[in-house]
């Protein structure tokens, strides 16, 4: 009391008034907080599992060229990319050394066939001389043992200077097939081995795709349905395509197996090095339920899902069979026609009132795929 006669009078009026209003006012009442979500009716169907893996165009069949014989490279006669026509002079050698050698064996077939003559000619006359009994018939034997021995060395040296003959004409390097050139692995002046690769031509016809497909995935291959071949340069055609090839083998740095899918109907617009996309169709599982991936709400060690139930949101716990695409499969847990939660699901708490902001009806697609990119070739 005594601090209220120490105030001035325009502040004791000050203070009544505010203490009146105060008194006057009325608590401001709670409101109820409903939150906004946007949510999805489930419902059952058949879902055909489609994988999806990027490749490389390839020849069906792609040979290594390289000469029978050894020696200098003196001329290469195409580029990555020319198309060569079977019997074409892909590169040349210096046939010097070859040539030399071809003179040499034709020398020595002509000295054995001289000596062969020789022989020929002491037989038929020892021949004479037996008939007339002037030798013995030991010296005749002998003589006629000294003409095979003579025809044997020309037969030796005819087949070598046949087979030198030959080895001069390696000297060309001609393709045995019609196709393109893919690679070029020695140039001119580079001195090479016998049968080192120095040109790599893909052969004209059967084209296929080159994949590389993960150990975790190599299983669903055996029970593909239907494999469809599309090209990044146009994503709207597909191709029909077929399992030709799984390596039994993983590759020691990638830890994947390399799978070739052939396109036998592919037309002229494919060509090799496109990137091209495999699509892998597998049989259908009936009755699977899919949901988007926001719908999902990991409960301590538990996947679970919102449930909209008279405008209240209930915890379902769910058991998940993988991954289509970007949707999950869901087990059990949930019945069709149920509405659950798409977005929103970290702002919710049990029990809680909810405003549907809208319901999606999942669309009625069949398949969806997941894209795996082989290392170098994905665009």
């Amino acid at each position: 009391m005594s601090a209220l006669k120490n105030l001035r009078p325009g502040a004791l009026l000050a203070l009544v008034a505010a203490a009146l209003l105060a008194a006057c006012s009325k608590q401001a009442p709670k409101t109820e907080d409903i939150r906004p979500v946007r949510a999805i009716q489930v419902a059952s169907g058949d879902i055909a599992n489609a994988s999806e893996f990027s490749g490389e165009v390839r020849a069906r069949v792609e040979s290594r060229l390289g000469f029978r014989v050894g020696g200098k490279i003196t001329e290469r006669k195409v580029d990555v990319g020319t198309v060569v026509r079977r019997g074409q002079v892909l590169m040349q050698l210096d046939p010097q050394d070859l040539r030399l050698a071809a003179s040499q064996a034709n020398a020595a077939l002509q000295a054995a066939r001289t000596n062969r003559d020789l022989a020929q000619a002491e037989l038929k006359r020892y021949n004479e001389l037996r008939s007339q009994n002037f030798v013995s018939q030991a010296v005749l034997d002998a003589k006629r043992t000294a003409y095979e021995a003579a025809q044997a060395s020309m037969n030796a040296a005819q087949a070598a200077f046949r087979g030198q003959s030959n080895q001069a004409g390696y000297a060309s390097l001609v393709s045995d097939i019609d196709g393109v050139v893919t690679a070029v692995e020695a140039e001119a002046g580079q001195v090479v081995s016998p049968g080192t690769p120095v040109v790599r031509v893909a052969k004209a016809g059967e084209k296929e795709v080159l994949i590389a497909v993960p150990e975790n995935r190599v299983g669903m291959l055996r029970k593909v349905d239907r494999v469809a071949v599309r090209l990044w340069s146009q994503p709207g055609q597909q191709i029909p395509g077929r399992i030709r090839e799984i390596s039994p083998v993983a590759d020691p740095m990638t830890r994947t197996y390399a799978v070739r899918v052939a396109i036998p109907d592919a037309p002229p617009s494919v060509q090799l090095g496109m990137t091209a996309s495999v699509q892998f169709f597998d049989r259908a599982d009936s009755n699977q339920i899919r949901l988007p991936l926001t719908a999902l709400f990991q409960d301590r060690d538990k996947t679970a899902v919102w449930v909209v139930e008279k405008g209240v949101v209930r915890l379902v716990p769910v058991q998940l069979a993988g991954a289509n695409g970007n949707e999950l499969v869901v087990t059990s847990g949930l019945q069709p026609g149920q509405t659950v939660v798409t977005a929103g699901v970290h702002q919710l708490s049990p029990g809680q009132k909810v405003k549907v902001l809208g319901v999606d009806v999942p669309a009625p697609v069949s398949s969806s795929a997941s894209r795996t990119l082989l290392p170098g070739a994905g665009k």
